[in-house]
Formats: C-alpha cells, structure tokens, sequence
C-alpha cells in the first residue's frame, strides 16, 4: 500500500498554497488517463488520482481518522475519496434552490482574508455573526483550519465540499456544540443526516468508541436523537448564504430551520 501510494502522498507534500479555486468552463470535459486518473489538475491544489488510489486513501485516511478525530487533514482525505456521488446530490440540491445557486455561482469562502472581523465584533448580542465569532474565539479556532480540495475529480464539486469544510463551525454555532469529542460527534450525526456523506455516517458511529460510559450514555439517550430530529428537520444547510446573514438573530435563524436548543449542556464532557 505504501508503494502505490507514495507518488500521491509525494505530490500532496509538495504543493505550494495557491490562492482560491480558480473557476474552468462548465462544459470543460475531464481527461482521463487508461487508469481512470484525470490527466491533468482541473483547479488550484488538485492532485489527479486513479480509482485504486483514491481506494487506498480511503482506506488509510478512514483508519487513521478513527484513530485520531483530531486529524482533520486525515478526515478531509476520506471525504474526498469517498463522497463523490454523494457531492452530486448536494450539487442538484444546492442548484434546485434560489440562495443555494447563487452561492454556486459567487463562490463565497470562509477564511480570515475574506471575513471582516471588526464588522462581525460590532453586530448585535445574539446576532449570527456575533454568536460566530463567539464561537471562534471560545473554542480557539480558526476559519484558516478547513484543508483545501486535493483529490476530488470535478471543480465545481471541489467547491461542494469546500463549503461544506468551511460552514462546519457554522454547525457548531447554530447547534450550540463546543469542539469536544462528544460535541463533534453530535455535529457529525447532524451532518450525516443532513449531508449523507459517507465521512459523515463513519465518524457519526465510529467517534463514539473514544467516549467515557457516562458521555456514551448522554449521546446515545439524549443528543443523537436530537441531532437526527433537527438534521431531518432542517432545510439543506449548505444553502444558507450564511455571509449575507450576518445581521439576523441567530435565534430567529434556528426557528427558520427548525433547529431546537440542545436537550442538555455538554461543556464539561468528553
């Protein structure tokens, strides 16, 4: 496995940071190579694989990612090698929708460089931005965080799943959820329900096996059905142009998409 897969990891580590992803014609058709490698990068940090390397970085990327949730670069490689077809559906929901369109065709990112953080610290108490960047500064995250799209064979795809990375602790905000393990678990059964992808479902059943009896016991009696109920209740979240939204009361939005307050408070766990 280490043989096959050293020209791809050789090719990750040696990748300088480029600005955003650069836009390709729609209509562009994607190159492929006897192997079923793309011939070619389709967008800025893509790395063209086979089907049997993107097999194997599944599979090394899923055992490493139950091994360390922590590893986010490890968790982004399996969502990437796993979700292709669930990533066409998001797509076609996101396209259906008028507010999911229009950030296809913006392409709006979350980062430090496109947030203005003296505008979001100057909103209103309960505001989304405010809460949000409440969030950032409690739980000591940063937006810059979310890895770049390396090995998804689509462009616009590639963007699909990056806004899904970077809307993540837009999650955390409107489910009221720290970034504890038992608080990131609570976010992926959300986000499987929600999202279907595959990296989802596996750290939504997996993550669990890290927790405490008495953490085990609150998630399964308490917080999972509460994330299934609120995930199937929800509209599609990756349609919410959350920067155009700063202003509104994050109250008022989680009535709009019929988020409930958490059955309990989960801080001290773990």
């Amino acid at each position: 496995m280490a043989t096959l897969l050293s020209p791809v990891l050789r090719r990750l580590r040696g990748l300088r940071r480029l600005p955003g992803l650069p836009r390709l014609a729609a209509e562009m058709p994607l190159r492929a190579r006897s192997d079923g490698a793309v011939a070619g990068p389709l967008y800025s940090h893509h790395i063209p694989t086979s089907p049997l390397q993107k097999a194997l970085l599944a599979a090394g990327s899923a055992a490493m990612a139950l091994y360390d949730p922590y590893r986010h670069d490890m968790v982004a490689v399996l969502g990437e090698t796993t979700g292709h077809r669930t990533l066409k559906v998001l797509r076609d929901r996101m396209r259906r929708d008028p507010e999911g369109a229009q950030i296809l065709q913006e392409r709006p990112r979350i980062s430090t460089s496109t947030l203005d953080l003296g505008k979001l610290q100057s909103l209103p108490e309960g505001s989304l931005g405010r809460e949000y960047l409440r969030f950032l500064d409690v739980n000591r995250v940063s937006p810059d965080t979310r890895a770049p799209t390396r090995f998804v064979d689509d462009e616009e795809l590639a963007y699909v799943i990056q806004r899904y990375r970077e809307v993540h602790d837009m999650l955390h905000t409107l489910l009221g959820m720290p970034t504890n393990i038992l608080g990131e678990i609570v976010v992926k059964w959300f986000e499987a329900v929600q999202t279907g992808l595959p990296m989802c479902i596996l750290g939504a059943l997996f993550g669990p096996i890290q927790l405490s009896a008495q953490s085990l016991q609150v998630l399964v009696s308490e917080l999972i059905p509460w994330a299934v109920q609120n995930g199937r209740r929800a509209p599609c979240v990756l349609n919410l142009y959350y920067e155009r939204r700063w202003e509104q009361s994050l109250r008022a939005l989680r009535e709009e998409l019929g988020i409930t307050a958490p059955p309990v408070h989960i801080q001290g766990l773990a």
